[in-house]
């Protein structure tokens, strides 16, 4: 059955208007944008708060302070541009980006997301449609947004904070258990073409869950950088240990098989981290998915000490709290994975250069 005129129509004006309604576009391209939107805004803004409350520096706090008040706004950019906008769509998703965060609260990079992404492609739609461009494609990008994010932020942001919430409250009380399958479950998401960041960001994954969350992180990037060093060596390791375990990933698409080492160590690191380490993430959420890329994990389980011994709920850092974070983030996971990785070469599971990056 041919399909009616009216469809053909709609599909060449769409595709004219570059409008994808495609899984690929919004659940990877979108998703990845928005967590650089969150890097470049809230995290570094963080760090450079952090390192002013340390440094008794008045100026890098305020520097902090201006780059977190533009998460919003960078958030919705940064997809927008993903989304491929035009510069007056791009431009007019800051008011949006601003809206949906500050009304979606705890969940509003979730808000953010799905709002921009309507708003956007509404903008692109009457983009250069009219004489008048310049009004009504501005126009209709930020009634579109802002009218969502008051109808839709709120309750988007419940939400997203109800499933955050439900996961952190299960691994307070099945620690062991929660811990597996949290550490695995963000691993494997770090290491696959979506963002594990814009994921606990999204969903506000802190406390113990976000120490879970840093584990399987760390687990999938020290130890591809670890188990491939043989082939890869000291670029392959600087690259996968502070850089990203995705470059791995047209690897495990040859053969899945050499992911099992670092999942293994994600599902052994996990629940130590819960249970024997009690480390949590106490930063901001989007740290809790970054694992040792830039060392951000790191640094957002210090600030999250920080923060606690100011509001009177962690007496001081302690010889343990390092030893478990220097143990679940660089030790462990490259020696288990390195080890693991061992037994595979020796079984022939793993073969030589099956880990060989293009460097």
């Amino acid at each position: 059955m041919q399909q009616p005129k009216e469809g053909w129509i709609m599909k060449a004006f769409l595709k004219k208007k570059n409008v994808e309604f495609t899984m690929k576009r919004y659940g990877i391209d979108a998703l990845s944008a928005m967590a650089q939107g969150l890097f470049a805004s809230l995290l570094i803004g963080t760090i450079f708060a952090t390192l002013g409350q340390q440094l008794n520096m008045e100026v890098l706090v305020k520097i902090g302070d201006y780059a977190k008040g533009a998460t919003g706004a960078a958030m919705a950019i940064s997809i927008g541009y993903a989304l491929q906008a035009p510069p007056l769509v791009l431009f007019s998703l800051a008011a949006v980006g601003m809206a949906a965060n500050k009304l979606g609260d705890a969940g509003g990079p979730l808000a953010v997301l799905l709002v921009t992404i309507v708003a956007a492609e509404c903008g692109k739609i009457v983009s250069k449609e009219t004489k008048v461009d310049i009004i009504v494609t501005p126009a209709v990008t930020i009634a579109a947004g802002v009218v969502l994010s008051i109808g839709c932020a709120p309750a988007i942001g419940k939400a997203a904070s109800a499933v955050g919430n439900a996961i952190m409250w299960a691994t307070e009380l099945q620690p062991f258990f929660m811990g597996i399958f949290v550490s695995v479950v963000v691993g494997i998401a770090l290491t696959l073409p979506i963002s594990s960041a814009a994921i606990c960001a999204a969903l506000s994954l802190t406390g113990l869950a976000g120490g879970a969350a840093v584990a399987g992180c760390c687990a999938q990037m020290v130890g591809f950088a670890v188990m491939s060093y043989k082939e890869n060596k000291v670029g392959g390791l600087l690259a996968q240990g502070i850089g990203t375990s995705m470059l791995q990933m047209g690897n495990i698409v040859k053969k899945p098989v050499i992911w099992l080492p670092p999942i293994i160590t994600s599902a052994i690191t996990g629940p130590l981290a819960t249970c024997v380490f009690g480390l949590k993430m106490n930063g901001v959420a989007v740290s809790s998915g970054m694992g040792t890329c830039g060392l951000v994990g790191q640094i957002g389980v210090y600030t999250g000490w920080l923060a606690d011994i100011e509001a009177g709920t962690k007496a001081a850092i302690t010889a343990m709290d390092w030893t478990g974070l220097l143990l679940i983030s660089f030790v462990l996971p490259a020696v288990i994975t390195w080890a693991i990785g061992k037994v595979f070469r020796s079984r022939g599971w793993i073969k030589e250069n099956d880990l060989k990056l293009d460097l």
